[in-house]
């Protein structure tokens, strides 16, 4: 896998919905409990490893890495710290980037790009784009664009890799509804009173 530097917010969105699959933060259990649904997940984000070349399926040790994967990615985002977040990206990156290197785009334009070291197991490959967005993040947007959830009821996570930097809240179209729908239930309960 070859991971460009330029295209950082797609390993911070990695980072950002693997966390987000945690039990702890989803109400119907952990959204990464098997082999189907790391394929799913993969597929959701356009990945396609190495370590699946020919069309192979996630294994169940690959389930088991991904968790620890997902683990070490929350606590890097949890840590607050600019220098531990850079650290922990490192680490990641560590796992099987080998890189960086210079190469030519479809355009014929040099970018910074890290690949995967060959025959490297698919959580590691993982660890290696989310460690490259990381350290993008860091250095594109700030720490301050790895937020907590804007939502009471949520331990969720994220990367905010928007234009803006307005986001608040880690799966909008679920915390950001369901905090929609509890402001408008209020307004009418004052209202009505």
């Amino acid at each position: 896998m070859k991971i460009l530097f330029t295209d950082y917010a797609s390993g911070a969105g990695v980072a950002t919905a693997l966390v987000n699959t945690a039990p702890q933060v989803r109400s119907d259990g952990d959204a990464l409990a098997d082999a189907t649904a790391l394929s799913a997940f993969l597929a959701a984000h356009g990945l396609t490893p190495a370590a699946l070349d020919g069309g192979g399926r996630p294994a169940d040790a690959d389930v088991s890495a991904v968790h620890r994967l997902r683990g070490d990615t929350r606590a890097a985002l949890e840590n607050g710290s600019e220098d531990a977040l850079a650290a922990a990206a490192a680490s990641l990156v560590a796992r099987a980037g080998a890189g960086p290197r210079l190469d030519r785009d479809g355009d014929g334009r040099w970018q910074w790009a890290v690949a995967t070291v060959d025959g490297a197991p698919l959580a590691d490959e993982l660890a290696v784009l989310v460690g490259v967005g990381l350290l993008g993040v860091l250095r594109n947007l700030g720490a301050g664009r790895v937020r907590a959830c804007g939502s009471p009821e949520c331990a969720g996570v994220f990367v905010d890799t928007s234009r803006a930097g307005r986001r608040r809240f880690c799966m909008p179209e679920i915390c950001g509804n369901r905090v929609n729908v509890a402001n408008h239930r209020a307004r009418r309960r004052s209202e009505g009173a």
